[in-house]
C-alpha cells in the first residue's frame, strides 16, 4: 500500500467525519449537556466503532454484513431508541436548581454503549467503509501491517475531528451559566439528539 493511498484514505475520512451528521450532532449534544471531560467514554466508543467497520471492510466482511443485516438493523434501532429517550429526558429537565457544571447523571458504560450503538448503526459510516473504502484502496491486497497503519491513521483523523467539535461545544458551554441559558442549551441538545435519531432512522 502506497503513501498516496493512505493520504487518499485520510482525506476521504476527514471529509466524511468532518461533515456534520448524526454522530457529530449526538457528540455536540452530549458536550453541551455534560461537559467535555464526561464524554470521553462516548468518544472512545465512536473510535472503536469506526475501527470495527474498517476491520470488517479489510477482512472482506461486507458479504457477512449482508447476511446478518438484521443484527445491524437491531443495533441501529437500539441506538435510535436510546437517542430519542435522551432527547425527551433533556427536553423535560428543569435546570433552575442546577449549576452549569451539573447534568443528569449518566454512567460511563451507558455513554460508551450509546456511542458504540450510534457508530455501528449509522448508515453514513456503514456506506463509507463497506461501499466507498474498497473504491479507494484495494482491500484484498492489504496485509496486517497495512491494516494497522490505516487504523492508526483512522484514529488520528477521528481524534482530530471529534476533539475539534468537543472544543467548540465546550467553549460554547462555558458561557452558558444562567438558568435560562441552561434551559435553552438542554432544549438545543434535545433537538440535536432527536435530529440524530431521526437521521439514523431515515437512512436505509
Amino acid at each position: 500500500m502506497t503513501l498516496a493511498a493512505v493520504a487518499l484514505f485520510a482525506f476521504a475520512l476527514l471529509l466524511n467525519a468532518g461533515t456534520p451528521g448524526p454522530s457529530v450532532a449526538a457528540l455536540v449534544a452530549q458536550v453541551l449537556t455534560r461537559g467535555p471531560r464526561v464524554v470521553l467514554p462516548f468518544l472512545a466508543a465512536m473510535w472503536i466503532g469506526e475501527a470495527a467497520w474498517l476491520a470488517a471492510a479489510v477482512a472482506g466482511l461486507s458479504v457477512l454484513a449482508e447476511e446478518v443485516h438484521f443484527a445491524f438493523v437491531a443495533v441501529k434501532w437500539a441506538g435510535v431508541a436510546y437517542l430519542a429517550w435522551l432527547a425527551v429526558g433533556l427536553w423535560r429537565s428543569e435546570p433552575e436548581a442546577e449549576t452549569a457544571a451539573s447534568a443528569p447523571p449518566t454512567s460511563s458504560w451507558r455513554l460508551f454503549a450509546t456511542g458504540l450503538a450510534i457508530t455501528l448503526g449509522n448508515p453514513k459510516i456503514m456506506v463509507f467503509y463497506v461501499a466507498l473504502l474498497p473504491t479507494l484502496i484495494d482491500v484484498r491486497a492489504m496485509g496486517f501491517g497495512d491494516w494497522a497503519l490505516l487504523t492508526a491513521v483512522q484514529i488520528a483523523v477521528m481524534a482530530f475531528v471529534d476533539l475539534s467539535w468537543v472544543g467548540v461545544a465546550g467553549r460554547a458551554r462555558a458561557f452558558l451559566t444562567s438558568p435560562r441559558a441552561l434551559r435553552l442549551t438542554r432544549r438545543a441538545s434535545a433537538l440535536a439528539m432527536g435530529g440524530a435519531a431521526a437521521a439514523i432512522a431515515a437512512r436505509a
